[in-house]
């Protein structure tokens, strides 16, 4: 089944956000609407200041908007309060970003395991889950090194295993490859579009490195806090 015929998994419609007050108001995000299907992989494309890692805040719920309309899969994301906004956030999404905020005096394990901990998983279930997330990064003889120790690769590639230990319908990856070289970089690159692929996890890409977005389904174009153009497979849509 081809991602245009599956039920959309986020909706925004006519979505908008500022920041600050009166002459400091700076409207991030002016009336934006789309749909991401579930099975999908989509670049949000812009340069600095665009206001792409701000709707990037806004789909993954980190922030909420000032008006308009954020679904996800077919709830109205303004019913999520407290405890429910948590648990949603925590169970459907993982997060993978350029900084790769690890704490590097614990563990690999620990640090992968942190989001079960959060969800309040038991510690025999934290591990065993925890552990496959690792083999599958090829990272499991790291799981006792202290993250610190880590290459750049390497803990992103915890970073990786850290998002997926929750099993996430969605995960968002905000300039993964950033801070790493071209080489090490193509090796992440592979293993978020493998999980896509393979897996059917819906994969939302913050960049502005034009090589990584073309790679997506569908790369959506954010300029002065407007959708400016959606292209796919290299067509206009």
């Amino acid at each position: 089944m081809t991602v245009e015929t599956k039920t959309p998994i986020i909706s925004a419609r006519d979505v908008h956000k500022s920041y600050g007050k009166g002459a400091n108001r700076f409207e991030a995000l002016k009336g934006v609407s789309f749909d991401i299907r579930e099975g999908e992989s989509v670049a949000i494309v812009g340069k600095s200041g665009s206001g792409k890692s701000t709707l990037m805040h806004v789909l993954a719920l980190l922030d909420a908007p000032d008006s308009g309309t954020l679904m996800l899969e077919g709830i109205d994301t303004r019913t999520l309060r407290g405890k429910k906004l948590n648990t949603t956030r925590n169970k459907t999404f993982g997060f993978v970003f350029q900084q790769f905020f690890l704490t590097g005096a614990s563990s690999v394990l620990e640090n992968v395991i942190l989001p079960m901990k959060i969800a309040g998983v038991g510690r025999a279930e934290r591990r065993r889950r925890g552990i496959a997330a690792l083999e599958q990064l090829e990272l499991a003889d790291k799981a006792k090194n202290r993250a610190v120790n880590l290459s750049g690769g390497q803990k992103q590639r915890a970073v990786i295993a850290r998002a997926l230990v929750n099993n996430p319908r969605i995960i968002f990856a905000d300039e993964p490859t950033g801070n790493l070289d071209s080489n090490t970089g193509a090796v992440v690159e592979d293993i978020l579009f493998t999980l896509n692929r393979e897996h059917g996890i819906t994969l939302i890409v913050v960049t502005h490195d034009e090589d990584l977005a073309a790679r997506c389904d569908r790369r959506i174009f954010v300029r002065d806090g407007q959708l400016v153009e959606t292209l796919t497979t290299g067509v206009a849509a």
